[in-house]
C-alpha cells in the first residue's frame, strides 16, 4: 500500500485452521463440531485407492457424523457437475446438522462450497443463475451448509476463499459464486496428504499458490495484512516448490508448500488478484489449459506488465527474497528472471503453443479475460495491449 493511502479494511478467513503432519486423524473430532451428517465430494480417485477416504469415513462414525459420499470430481466443476451433485443433496432432504465436507483439491472444494449454497437455495435448479454476470443474477438468500476443507494439494488455496469457480464450455465462461458465507468454517491441512500428488500436479498447483501470493501482494486492492501474508508466503514456497516437485515425499517441502497455499488464499479473498488470474479462465474454457498451468504460465508475464507501476513493492519483495542490491529496477528484474528460471525448472509451459493454444484463439481469450482478477491488475491493460502480450508469448 502506499503509505498516503487511508487504511481502511476487512479481512475474510476460515473460522478455524488445523495444520500439521499427520493431523488428519482429527477429521472426526473437527467435523462433529459442525454437524452430525457430513455430505462428502472427493477430489482424488488416488486416495479413494489407498482406502483414505474409507478411513476417514470411519473417523466420522467414530465421533457420530454420518459419512454420506456425495460426488468424487476429478476435473474442474462444471455447471452440471454442481447441479448434479445439489440434486444429490437435495434428495437427503437437508436438515440443521448437514454439512459439506471436501477431500481433494481446489475442484473439490469448489464443488463443495457450491453444493453447500445451493443445497439451501432453490429459486433456480441450476448454479449458473447465481453466478456472477451470466445467469439471472440471483443472490443466496438462505444461509449455506457449512463446508469443512481437507485440502490434498498445495495451490490454490480454495480452502481459505470466499468464492467457488465454476466452468461451463457450451457457452464458454469461468465464473464465480462469491459469498463470504461459503468460505470453510473448518479447514484441516494435511500436508501428508499432498504426498500423493505427482511432480505434474505439485508444479502446476504450486505455481498457481505462487502466483496468487504475488498477483495478491501488487494488486491495486492491495491490503496489509495480506500483504504481510503474501511476503511470508513467498519466502516459504519459492525456496521449497521444486524440491517437492523432485522428491514429493520429504516433509519440509510439503509443509512449506501446504502453508504458503493456505496463505495465498487468504490473500487472493481480501486482496483480490490481477492479470494472470484474467487470462488464466479464458485459458481454460477456450483452450482446456489446467488452471495451474495457465497461471504459471502467465505469472512471469504479468510480473512484466506490472513492473514499472509496482517497482517499488516488488522491490520490497525482491529484497526479502535475497535480491540486496540497492537499484530497485535491477533487484526486481532478478526476480523475474528467477521465477522464469523456476518455472523451467519445475517443468510448466512457458509458452501459449506449448498448451495448444493457437493465434486464431487470442481474441477469444482477450474477450474472457475482463472479470474480476483483471479489475484487481494495478494497471489497465487495453485488449490491443493484452492482445500483444499474448501474442510476444506465443
Amino acid at each position: 500500500m502506499n503509505k498516503n493511502t487511508p487504511i481502511a479494511y476487512d479481512f475474510v478467513a476460515p473460522q478455524r485452521i488445523v495444520f500439521g503432519w499427520g493431523r488428519r486423524d482429527e477429521a472426526g473430532t473437527l467435523a462433529a463440531t459442525l454437524g452430525r451428517r457430513a455430505f462428502i465430494v472427493c477430489g482424488s480417485r488416488t486416495l479413494q485407492a489407498r482406502g483414505a477416504i474409507d478411513e476417514l469415513a470411519e473417523n466420522l462414525r467414530h465421533e457420530g457424523v454420518e459419512p454420506v459420499p456425495v460426488e468424487t470430481l476429478t476435473h474442474e466443476p462444471e455447471v452440471d457437475d454442481v447441479d448434479r451433485a445439489t440434486a444429490a443433496v437435495r434428495r437427503h432432504r437437508v436438515v440443521p446438522g448437514d454439512f459439506l465436507l471436501a477431500v481433494g483439491g481446489g475442484a473439490a472444494m469448489d464443488l463443495a462450497k457450491a453444493v453447500a449454497a445451493m443445497a439451501t437455495n432453490d429459486k433456480s435448479p441450476t448454479i449458473k443463475d447465481y453466478l456472477e454476470g451470466v445467469g439471472r443474477g440471483l443472490t443466496l438468500v438462505e444461509p449455506p451448509l457449512p463446508v469443512m476443507a481437507m485440502p490434498t494439494t498445495a495451490g490454490t488455496g480454495t480452502e481459505a476463499t470466499k468464492n467457488a469457480v465454476i466452468s461451463s464450455y457450451d457457452p464458454p465462461f469461468k465464473k464465480s459464486l462469491r459469498d463470504h458465507r461459503i468460505v470453510p468454517r473448518v479447514v484441516l491441512i494435511d500436508p501428508e496428504l499432498t504426498v500423493s500428488a505427482p511432480p505434474s500436479v505439485t508444479a502446476a498447483s504450486g505455481m498457481d499458490a505462487i502466483t496468487q501470493l504475488f498477483e495478491s501482494y501488487i494488486s491495486c486492492r492491495a491490503k496489509p495484512i495480506p500483504q504481510a501474508l503474501a511476503k511470508q508466503g513467498l519466502q516459504m514456497a519459492l525456496p521449497a516448490i521444486a524440491e517437492a516437485v523432485r522428491d514429493g515425499a520429504q516433509r519440509e517441502p510439503r509443509e512449506a508448500m501446504a502453508h504458503a497455499a493456505l496463505l495465498s488464499g487468504m490473500c487472493l479473498a481480501n486482496s483480490g488478484l490481477g492479470m494472470a488470474h484474467g487470462v488464466a479462465p479464458a485459458l481454460g474454457v477456450h483452450c482446456r489449459v489446467p488452471h495451474g498451468a495457465a497461471c504459471a504460465l502467465m505469472l512471469p508475464v504479468a510480473l512484466k506488465a506490472n513492473r514499472d507501476v509496482r517497482l517499488k513493492e516488488l522491490a520490497l519483495l525482491a529484497h526479502g527474497l535475497g535480491h540486496t542490491g540497492t537499484d530497485h529496477k535491477d533487484a526486481v528484474d532478478a526476480l523475474i528472471e528467477d521465477i522464469e528460471e523456476l518455472c523451467i525448472t519445475v517443468g510448466v509451459p512457458t509458452r501459449l503453443c506449448e498448451v495448444g493454444v493457437t493465434a486464431e484463439q487470442i481474441p477469444a481469450i482477450v474477450k474472457s479475460s475482463r472479470g474480476n482478477s483483471m479489475s484487481g491488475n494495478p494497471r489497465e491493460i487495453s485488449d490491443r495491449e493484452l492482445t500483444e502480450i499474448l501474442e510476444g508469448v506465443l
